[in-house]
């Protein structure tokens, strides 16, 4: 259920879940979708991810930039996400691969989550997970 919406020069990635793990999680597959083909994403290897803030809104930005550092340091793209959020703390394993030019044809690289339109929320039918991604 994961959605990009207009933002000028930038992009953003909203998130949706029965649960806030689940849009939390959402959020970071519209991230990857930024750069790729979610399909085009193997889970072939596992890094644990661990991030802590004052609030939801706050967890979401550090969560995202987590994810933006590991796919630069390591060259990876990530297509699955495990995520718990507890009293502003996320324990999470993301799974990808390295990237492959040739199949991935990366579009854009992503610099960073912004507190533009940053929004966590439980709505009535779901939860939210939104901010717009620094491209």
């Amino acid at each position: 259920m994961w959605e990009h919406f207009a933002h000028g020069a930038d992009i953003g990635v909203r998130g949706r879940g029965a649960t806030r793990d689940e849009a939390f999680a959402d959020a970071a597959r519209a991230l990857t979708a930024v750069v790729t083909d979610l399909d085009a994403v193997a889970p072939r290897s596992s890094v644990p991810i661990r991030c802590d803030a004052p609030d939801d809104e706050l967890l979401l930005v550090a969560w995202l930039n987590a994810i933006i550092y590991e796919m630069a340091t390591r060259r990876m793209l990530f297509g699955r996400f495990d995520v718990h959020v507890a009293d502003h703390r996320l324990v999470a394993t993301a799974w990808g691969e390295r990237v492959d030019v040739a199949r991935h044809h990366p579009a854009v690289e992503p610099k960073g989550a912004t507190m533009t339109s940053l929004r966590v929320a439980h709505e009535p039918d779901a939860w939210l997970a939104q901010t717009v991604i620094d491209v």
